[in-house]
């Protein structure tokens, strides 16, 4: 049962968060889009970030006006915290609609260093 993201990791989560908002304000789109699967993959193991990755895209895919993001979302958005504080999530998946919700996704090495230098053997 996870209810909690460690310090160690939060940092990583909240540099993502940062860095799509960044992006999103300057127009860059595709890369703010990646900060927030980023943002997804680190925090999804955890109610609160997991929760909070699926809301920050819901409100992309209404700013960017994608009918298939938004409806994408919601059930995302309403489950997803659950399955975190359970310990069911797919790991590696990158949470939007263009992936299935309950399929897990191998992490890329990047995001692999930084759970390690969380201290955090998995990203569960």
């Amino acid at each position: 049962m996870n209810t909690f993201i460690p310090t160690s990791l939060k940092k990583f989560y909240q540099i993502e968060i940062d860095a799509y908002q960044l992006s999103f304000k300057l127009g860059n789109l595709q890369k703010a889009w990646r900060h927030l699967e980023r943002a997804h993959v680190i925090g999804q193991a955890y109610p609160i970030e997991h929760s909070y990755a699926h809301w920050k895209m819901l409100l992309f895919g209404i700013k960017i006006k994608s009918y298939r993001e938004i409806i994408g979302q919601i059930p995302r958005l309403l489950v997803g915290g659950v399955k975190s504080f359970v310990g069911k999530v797919p790991v590696g998946n990158t949470g939007g609609s263009n992936v299935p919700p309950l399929k897990s996704l191998p992490i890329g090495d990047d995001l692999l260093a930084i759970f390690k230098q969380a201290g955090l053997q998995s990203p569960r």
